[in-house]
């Protein structure tokens, strides 16, 4: 009886870890994928890197995106960070 105790603490500990930390960084890593994956151009987005810009033309890989007039530099999609939407506040 003493070993099944001695295994229900580190099981119980393993348990709250995963619902903790584990299941959620999952659930953050597939709601990315599926911003990336739903990029249309005209959208405009910020970059992990704090970048902001329209996104003006995508390949399976890489994403365009038009930062000034005439300035268009070449991003992984996996580097966008989120999509901004007309009706988010400007962040300052």
């Amino acid at each position: 009886m003493e070993g099944i105790g001695g295994l229900i603490i580190p099981l119980l500990f393993l348990v709250v870890l995963w619902f903790l930390l584990i299941r959620p960084q999952q659930k953050r890593q597939k709601e990315h994928q599926e911003l990336v994956r739903n990029l249309q151009v005209g959208d405009a987005v910020v970059t992990v890197s704090g970048l902001h810009g329209e996104v003006v033309a995508l390949t399976d890989e890489s994403v365009d995106l038009e930062v000034t007039d005439d300035v268009v530099l070449r991003f992984q999609r996996g580097s966008v960070g989120r999509v901004v939407r007309d009706d988010e506040p400007d962040e300052q």
